[in-house]
């Protein structure tokens, strides 16, 4: 099959993906073969074949052992983290620790006990999203070029799965591109963002796995982004168990006896509650019902909007610490941001536009872009742009982000053995972007200078994310303190970052590259 010069935009969801193609001066968003613009984001091994997506989905209880969903909570994480830990409790599938502490997903399937990461199930979502779009395309060639979407505060490791996860799919991926920011590029085409003044927009992008918050600012054709904030682990889903938890104890209560880890009765809830709390969002009340749900016991409860507030009120209240940090960072005052646009299923829950809405002190929220689908859409019309397949006025589209996290590397303290983090670039620094650091010698006659770099916001360097490490080697002799070194931090447009030192009094280099946005 040959090569489609056809560039797409993929949303990988935690829940649901998404998938886009610009096409005769417009976005498409793809159908599936179940005449979905959406799919779920679900993989079931289920006898001898392997379903992807909405059939993947409606298979799954057959196999619920066998049907993994969520691997997005996983991808780029350690097995030992405590979200990830706290996440293996609610699953029905068997999460081990793999290699150097990498979580992975084990099943049974043709007889067999088979082992994946986190990237590879997503390879198999992003396959499908590609098939969606070589059928729509009805073409004889083969998609390859791809822009994938990642929550914004994705850091390097995950960010580097998620490309490792479209190389497994076939796919070029042209550039990961945050969330939020792709969400803006739809408003901003859907408002015609060449056509009026600037406008500060935010971005609250709210799914089933993440929360994300960009500010920009939108026109002329520039998408400038100020600054982004987020938690990577805090989502619908999290709702979904609180909702599983409440029934679980309620069934307790009435018929004495424990559901325990029962795969079967676990999922028939967890499909229960999700379409509850969907409902909620129009309707005061919800009845809970699941047929023969345990030992041939019906369960049925009626779950109020009030109830679905007290119980995940915390959840709602810590949405909104990002959006605030987000305001805070990019010294923008409440009064000067002009649209707070919706986007992501769980931002239709009416308590959190409540709660947005005091916080931008009555401000009336934006719902004219599609929450599932724009940040397909978004990342459609950037794939187009870095292919060059765009015409008319996004011939002059222009995008500015910004690094998430702060970059650094790890130093001691000048008069003690404490390893803290010495930042050089900070958090919401416009890419590209170059900074630099001097630095000395600890120690009398030290041979070398090590460098371990990370991101991250924590002080201690060990608590953040470490990305690399090399060493300035061959020091001349000298008291500690005399030496002198600069450390150059050097991110280009792509997320591609260089980090190299120079000893001062010898010329010498080394350094390190760390390619954290696209793949060539």
């Amino acid at each position: 099959m040959a090569e489609d010069n056809h560039a797409i935009g993929i949303d990988l969801g935690t829940t649901y993906s998404c998938v886009a193609v610009w096409q005769a001066d417009h976005v498409e968003i793809l159908v599936n073969n179940y005449g979905h613009r959406t799919t779920r984001s679900y993989v079931t091994f289920a006898d001898n074949k392997r379903l992807v997506g909405d059939e993947a989905f409606s298979e799954a209880g057959k196999f619920p052992a066998n049907s993994i969903f969520d691997s997005k909570r996983l991808i780029g994480r350690r097995f030992s983290d405590a979200t990830v830990q706290n996440d293996i409790k609610c699953w029905p599938f068997k999460v081990i620790e793999g290699p150097a502490d990498k979580p992975l997903i084990v099943v049974n399937h043709n007889g067999e006990e088979k082992k994946f990461a986190a990237e590879d199930i997503s390879s198999m979502v992003l396959a499908k999203m590609r098939e969606i779009a070589e059928s729509y395309l009805c073409s004889k060639t083969s998609v390859k070029n791809a822009v994938i979407t990642v929550p914004s505060y994705f850091n390097d490791s995950q960010r580097q799965a998620t490309i490792e996860a479209g190389k497994l799919a076939g796919l070029n991926v042209l550039r990961i591109i945050n969330e939020p920011t792709a969400a803006a590029i739809a408003y901003g085409i859907d408002k015609k963002a060449g056509w009026f003044h600037k406008r500060n927009v935010m971005i609250f992008d709210w799914g089933g796995g993440t929360l994300d918050v960009s500010l920009l600012t939108i026109g002329d054709n520039v998408f400038d982004v100020k600054a982004t904030a987020g938690d990577t682990h805090l989502g619908g889903e999290d709702l979904d168990n609180r909702m599983v938890n409440y029934c679980i104890q309620e069934f307790q209560r009435k018929h004495k006896v424990g559901i325990g880890e029962n795969v079967k009765a676990l999922r028939k809830a967890k499909i229960a509650c999700e379409n509850a709390k969907k409902v909620l969002s129009f309707s005061p009340d919800v009845t809970i019902e699941i047929d023969s749900w345990y030992r041939g016991e019906d369960f049925y409860t009626t779950f109020t909007r009030d109830m679905f507030e007290k119980l995940n009120m915390d959840i709602f209240e810590k949405c909104m610490e990002p959006v605030k940090r987000c305001l805070e960072d990019a010294k923008i005052d409440i009064s000067k941001v002009d649209d707070v646009v919706l986007v992501g299923g769980s931002s239709r829950i009416p308590k959190v536009q409540e709660l947005l809405m005091e916080v931008f002190k009555g401000k009336e929220l934006c719902n004219s872009i599609n929450p599932d689908e724009a940040v397909a859409y978004g990342a459609a019309v950037q794939a187009a742009a870095l292919s060059g397949n765009v015409t008319g006025k996004l011939q002059d589209f222009t995008l500015l982000d910004v690094i998430p996290l702060s970059l650094g590397f790890e130093c001691e303290e000048r008069d003690s053995s404490k390893l803290f983090m010495n930042v050089v670039i900070p958090r919401n620094s416009k890419i590209p972007v170059r900074k630099t650091k001097s630095v000395t010698t600890k120690r009398d006659n030290q041979k070398s200078v090590d460098f371990s770099i990370y991101e991250g916001e924590s002080s201690i360097a060990k608590n953040n994310n470490f990305l690399g490490k090399f060493s300035l080697d061959g020091i001349p002799p000298a008291p500690k303190f005399v030496p002198q070194f600069t450390v150059y931090f050097d991110m280009d447009a792509n997320g591609v970052l260089g980090v190299s030192a120079e000893d001062t009094s010898t010329g010498q280099t080394k350094g390190i590259k760390i390619n954290r946005g696209r793949t060539k």
